[in-house]
């Protein structure tokens, strides 16, 4: 029965106050360990792959159909590998593989781990001036939105900001996959007016992506978008073979 919760069982929606995602690049070999078998890595120049950290200010999270006066108001920090399935039915489908999550609030951590695979644990964060800061996480970012003529981080594998935003996230589907049963659960997110403007990161520590021990981990792109209304649907079971 416990099972069976985990597989969002329900349409969940918030509205993004912002979202601001930083995706790292790293040689394909270092990635594919991390990703269960029905999963290929979405790769650039068949060389990259990426893992992506985003942080979101969320309000009102609730389920589909509740007043927002129901929902809560938090902050969200998600760890995720781009990826691609192909479905029982041939269909090739572009999304995320959950690494981990954090939160704010110790209720949405419970509720999260309830109702998902997304591995959530409460943490501190405060955000302030365009810094997200988190002492027991050990994670520190510092941006500035405000610079002029921003461009991509030195070491980006991407020519130019069109090809970066095709990493930038989050992607249409989540994936998660239950190995004995061969089942693989296919979350759909939706959004609208996602246009995801660049940002230049001035310092970050990321303690997560440390512990990794990824060895040529480069920043490739970051992108921040405000306002955004966003809901998730109800998970699907996906058979693979």
């Amino acid at each position: 029965m416990l099972s069976n919760l985990k597989k969002h069982p329900f349409t969940v929606e918030a509205f993004f106050k912002s979202s601001i995602v930083l995706t790292f690049a790293v040689p394909k070999q270092e990635l594919e360990a991390l990703i269960p078998e029905c999963l290929e890595l979405d790769t650039f120049n068949n060389k990259w792959s990426f893992i992506a950290v985003a942080m979101v200010q969320t309000k009102n999270i609730r389920p589909k159909g509740f007043p927002a006066c129901f929902g809560n108001d938090l902050f969200l920090i998600g760890y995720r590998i781009f990826v691609r399935y192909k479905t029982e039915k041939g269909k090739r489908l572009r999304g995320l593989y959950i690494l981990k999550s954090e939160t704010d609030k110790k209720r949405m951590a419970f509720a999260g781990n309830l109702f998902t695979h997304y591995n959530y644990t409460s943490t501190d964060i405060s955000c302030k001036d365009e810094e997200i800061n988190s002492i027991k996480s050990n994670f520190k970012i510092k941006l500035n939105s405000k610079r002029r003529n921003i461009t991509l981080p030195n070491q980006s594998p991407f020519s130019n900001l069109k090809e970066a935003r095709r990493f930038a996230g989050p992607l249409p589907f989540t994936f998660t996959y239950n190995e004995g049963k061969k089942e693989v659960l296919i979350i759909e997110g939706v959004r609208q007016n996602w246009k995801p403007n660049p940002v230049h990161v001035e310092y970050y520590n990321i303690a997560f992506l440390d512990e990794l021990k990824l060895k040529d981990i480069v920043l490739a792109n970051a992108f921040k978008i405000n306002n955004i209304p966003y809901y998730w649907k109800k998970g699907r079971i996906d058979l693979w073979n």
